[in-house]
């Protein structure tokens, strides 16, 4: 939330221009950046006309909060205002969506996606947009989470004549989200004085909604079986329900007119990418259109083929490899939903591949000939091996070649790391992979970021949190030789040795020794804890608490970083890999595991002038005592 106060002190600050200049402050203090024209111009011309309405309606002791910011993810409400409701005496909160627009316009035939500009992509219904805002606070905040009638959502498009935007409310299905232009600002008005007393201040109602436990994050893994088999169980927002819809869209023209479409969404890390590619297999089978989920990622797959098909065996066979398809028949499924896609291989074929398949075809043409409709989701900066090739520019140009229209659908906000973007962005700038060289990290109220001194006092911190029902990880770059698997009964190779401590890899193999999880449910097994992951294993998955080791590969030398390529145990960097794809490449190996966390992430490096300046950057240092006997809100 960027700012707080009573809709009267509101409107005052507006006239006297030092509103804006608050917000601002406010939200480079947050974000480490200033905000852009286009949100600086809607505080100046959208706030000003919420505050008039509300002291029209005699509710200038309402309580507004500006730009709040959800629970666990960054998007933010333009504001909610909190007051009293006037029948039932209960704490009443408003969502409020604020749009400039003057016209919106349909898009085909989805009356949940408009275009507010015929030569830009659909955009989300501002109905549609602040309804699943309230769903997300009801989920999320136990404010509310136990009393979602207390909650109401509205999109006042004060710019906008009624005629221009009516076939908008073609959705108006319930009180959660409602439509009003400038010529319905009288009922606007009403609206308002039905949900919040002009007799009593919104300001007890503000701080129960602000003090209200954050829930713990739904992970991925643990809903996967209800997601495929019986419903949704995330709320998509925003930009993730455009996408979500775009892809449905698409499978349905596909279907009705026998032709092809390629759907890429990019995104970031914990950007949802992988929820929607979970919602569109649920909703797809539930339909009974042909789809299966494909990735290049053995853990993740064995993963969801452990979780969601726990007691169904065909929902095991929906998860795939990349390189499954090259028999494959053309168009043989309906969908195709490719998740890591950025994990594409130039072609499918390994060592273990029959000689009459290694034609040479491209991995990228075999996924797009074998659906009507595949859909890739990617993050073009978690490439991390040699030879993974899934690009924008790749599958764009794939399609081109066979004259497939191909949709991007961007995502910005993000769910993980506490929906901090303000850590994110310290953690690219920290790495070289953004211009400007790292920055001080400013602790925020969503992630936290410590420095360990050693790997002993990582390690203990994240026993204490696992001690207070968090999970916990360790992973660390590929620095240290992977010894061959232990025979069972045997004890796991102790290979990640720094100084006295020493621990092991996490399993390579498929089966479960000495008590540690299979590889690929390192992640997600509460046994996962006490081994180090490699990058791996981690990426894909979250958990609350991260512990990331850098070892020799990545140090800090003077003014900037040196990558020692000599350090690396990785198999995968042969002599013919560039010393420039290496940089990158180890780079977005620490960018992966500092970005697996949920609630914080603690960093040891191995190398005494990398943790000087990992001192000189990060002031949070581990605590004796435990963290929930400091703040209640963090206990699970």
């Amino acid at each position: 939330m960027l700012f707080r106060a009573s809709a009267k002190t509101v409107a005052v600050m507006a006239l006297d221009g030092s509103l804006f200049l608050h917000l601002t402050e406010q939200f480079v203090h947050m974000h480490g950046y200033r905000p852009g024209t286009s949100e600086s111009r809607s505080w100046e011309r959208s706030i000003p006309l919420l505050t008039a309405a509300l002291n029209d309606a005699g509710l200038g002791d309402v309580e507004v909060m500006l730009e709040y910011a959800l629970p666990l993810n960054s998007k933010r409400a333009d504001a909610v205002l909190a007051g009293v409701h006037p029948v039932t005496g209960e704490p009443s909160y408003v969502v409020v969506e604020l749009k400039q627009w003057s016209r919106a316009l349909p898009h085909e035939d989805d009356p949940t996606l408009c275009r507010v500009d015929p030569h830009r992509p659909p955009v989300l219904n501002p109905i549609e947009q602040v309804r699943r805002y309230c769903d997300y606070l009801v989920n999320f905040n136990g404010a509310v989470a136990e009393h979602g009638d207390r909650i109401r959502g509205v999109a006042f498009l004060h710019n906008a004549a009624e005629s221009d935007v009516a076939w908008l409310r073609e959705i108006e299905r319930d009180g959660q989200g409602l439509l009003f232009t400038k010529d319905r600002r009288g009922a606007f008005l009403d609206h308002l004085r039905s949900r919040l007393s002009d007799k009593h201040p919104g300001a007890r109602a503000a701080d129960e909604l602000l003090a209200g436990a954050t829930a713990p994050s739904k992970q991925l893994m643990s809903v996967a079986a209800q997601e495929v088999r019986e419903r949704q169980q995330f709320v998509l927002l925003d930009e993730q329900q455009v996408a979500y819809r775009t892809v449905l869209n698409a499978v349905e023209r596909a279907m009705r007119a026998d032709h092809k479409e390629v759907v890429i969404v990019t995104g970031g890390p914990g950007t949802g990418k992988s929820v929607i590619a979970l919602q569109l297999l649920g909703e797809l089978y539930r339909r009974g259109v042909a789809t299966v989920h494909a990735t290049g990622s053995q853990s993740f797959t064995k993963t969801m083929r452990k979780v969601a098909g726990a007691r169904k065996r065909e929902v095991q066979d929906l998860f795939k490899y990349f390189n499954s398809f090259m028999a494959t028949q053309k168009n043989s499924l309906d969908a195709l939903i490719c998740d890591e896609a950025h994990r594409i291989r130039e072609t499918s074929a390994n060592r273990y591949t029959r000689a009459a398949l290694r034609t040479g075809r491209a991995q990228i043409d075999e996924l797009i000939d074998v659906a009507h409709v595949p859909v890739f989701f990617l993050d073009e900066h978690q490439v991390v091996r040699p030879g993974e090739m899934g690009t924008v520019d790749d599958i764009r140009e794939a399609a081109a070649r066979r004259d497939i229209k191909c949709h991007v659908v961007p995502l910005d906000s993000q769910f993980r790391c506490g929906g901090s973007d303000a850590y994110l962005r310290w953690v690219v700038r920290l790495l070289g992979l953004e211009s400007g060289g790292p920055v001080v990290w400013e602790p925020d109220d969503r992630m936290r970021l410590l420095v360990a001194d050693s790997p002993e006092e990582l390690e203990a911190f994240l026993e204490a949190r696992r001690a207070e029902k968090y999970g916990a990880r360790m992973s660390a770059g590929y620095c240290w030789r992977w010894s061959p698997e232990p025979k069972p009964g045997d004890p796991l190779p102790l290979d990640v040795v720094i100084g006295g401590w020493a621990r092991p890899w996490n399993l390579r193999g498929d089966r479960s020794v000495s008590g540690a999880p299979p590889s690929a449910l390192w992640a997600t097994d509460s046994a996962g804890f006490g081994q180090v992951g490699c990058v791996y294993t981690a990426q894909g998955f979250e958990y609350d608490w991260s512990g990331v080791i850098i070892g020799p590969d990545l140090v800090w030398r003077g003014d900037h970083w040196v990558t020692d390529r000599t350090a690396s145990k990785d198999p995968v960097f042969k002599r013919s890999t560039s010393d420039i794809d290496v940089d990158r490449l180890i780079r977005n190996t620490y960018k992966v595991l500092l970005t697996r966390g949920m609630v914080g992430t603690i960093v040891y490096s191995t190398d005494p002038e990398t943790r000087v300046k990992l001192r000189e950057l990060v002031s949070g240092r581990p605590e004796p005592r435990p963290a929930a006997a400091r703040d209640p809100s963090l206990r699970r």
